[in-house]
């Protein structure tokens, strides 16, 4: 194919896009419905709250999701630990669900009343993550800090925006509508106010299967095929839970937590043939297949093409999983969803990957992975820029309990 310049691409004029609706009186499935129109038996549940894990990591990704980072601007380490004991409160309501009381006619309301007189729990999950910046002077937190936990690298591929990485806090709000997504962000902001101000967000969500198997990201390929099992404890332990002894004591059973929103330049790649895209991914686009195999999940067996033949050595599923026993610890449990910002200053479309991992060990997993993806070919085509690495807390025990309590203990 004739080489497009990239650049050159996005620098043009304003895009025309057209599209249209139609409009029907007919009423949507059940499962497309907000929860509160749905029959009560087909309304998602509310997730367990309290373990030691938080919910948001193993949990099955919901349909709807914020990444909501967060400067704190309290101002002492006591007044640090009620605005975590808060975020708490909130979260356990708001994904157990039920009625907000009755504040008296005087008082504001106790609920934006976005879901309506009753909180639906929506399959909601709050997760809460601190950031490198939360251990600095300011709480006396220092000498607590997750051994590898940092700012954000930048990659050599990266054009980094630091306005929209890192922070404190990261708040990781998944719901099966947005509705639930939108007010929980919402309640917990309200609740907070004067203790934290939000740095960046960003929204995402996870298209359907289609037809079926994993779902697709917006570049038209299924995204996410070859995540370990999350049913599989032993395996849960070697890669996502951290361990006491390779960090402080109180971080056991939380997690590293990755974030990256990574461009598309959509507009770009529809114009390449489908061979090349097959070729840079590694996998068919219609069904998922690795380029030696017929199903999604089949092992692509990279040892049975050894130069390259089927699957090209810079592909991108050889380059980040490429099935040896050195890298079996290199894995990375992920979660990732679609993002549309709309268009940008030059009338391009915004849409791209809210590239989500949740890891044991930030560097032996995810920075060795994206160090080997250096300079694939899919480079030219992605542009991560905001994001952040943060640390997943180890979750609320019971009624009592509160997230960041151990951390700060």
């Amino acid at each position: 194919m004739t080489p497009i310049d990239r650049r050159g691409f996005l620098a043009a004029g304003a895009a025309t896009v057209a599209g249209a609706g139609l409009a029907t009186g007919a009423r949507p499935p059940a499962a497309d419905r907000p929860a509160a129109d749905r029959p009560a038996a087909e309304r998602p549940a509310a997730l367990p709250f309290h373990g030691r894990h938080q919910q948001g990591i193993l949990t099955p990704p919901q349909r709807e999701a914020s990444f909501v980072a967060l400067d704190v601007t309290a101002a002492s380490r006591a007044e640090l630990a009620d605005l975590l004991k808060t975020i708490t409160e909130r979260a356990r309501f708001l994904t157990t669900g039920g009625t907000p009381p009755d504040p008296g006619l005087a008082a504001p309301p106790r609920d934006s009343g976005v879901l309506g007189p009753t909180v639906v729990p929506d399959a909601l999950t709050v997760t809460l993550s601190a950031g490198a910046s939360l251990f600095d002077e300011r709480f006396g937190l220092a000498s607590r800090r997750p051994a590898r936990l940092r700012t954000m690298d930048e990659f050599p591929d990266d054009a980094l925006r630091r306005d929209v990485c890192d922070g404190d806090l990261l708040l990781q709000v998944c719901a099966a509508d947005r509705d639930a997504v939108t007010h929980a962000v919402r309640e917990i902001a309200r609740a907070t106010r004067g203790a934290m101000q939000v740095r960046w967000r960003q929204d995402g969500f996870v298209s359907p299967p289609r037809p079926s198997g994993t779902p697709r990201n917006l570049m038209g390929f299924k995204d996410g095929t070859s995540n370990p099992d999350t049913g599989d404890a032993a395996e849960m332990a070697r890669l996502v839970w951290a361990k006491a002894g390779d960090e402080p004591a109180w971080a056991a059973d939380g997690s590293y937590h990755v974030v990256r929103v990574i461009r598309m330049l959509v507009e770009f790649w529809d114009r390449v043939n489908l061979h090349e895209q097959e070729n840079m991914i590694g996998r068919r686009r219609d069904s998922g297949a690795p380029l030696t195999a017929s199903a999604e999940f089949d092992d692509p067996h990279f040892e049975n093409d050894p130069t390259g033949d089927v699957i090209q050595l810079d592909a991108h599923i050889r380059l980040a999983n490429p099935r040896t026993k050195g890298t079996a610890d290199q894995r990375m449990l992920r979660r990732a969803y679609n993002y549309d910002g709309g268009l940008d200053a030059n009338g391009n479309l915004d849409m791209g990957l809210v590239f989500v991992a949740f890891n044991q060990d930030l560097d032996r997993q995810f920075v060795a992975v994206q160090k080997r993806l250096a300079g694939e070919p899919l480079t030219d085509y992605i542009q991560p820029f905001g994001g952040g690495y943060y640390f997943a807390l180890p979750g609320a025990r019971d009624s009592s309990d509160w997230l960041g309590r151990t951390m700060l203990a």
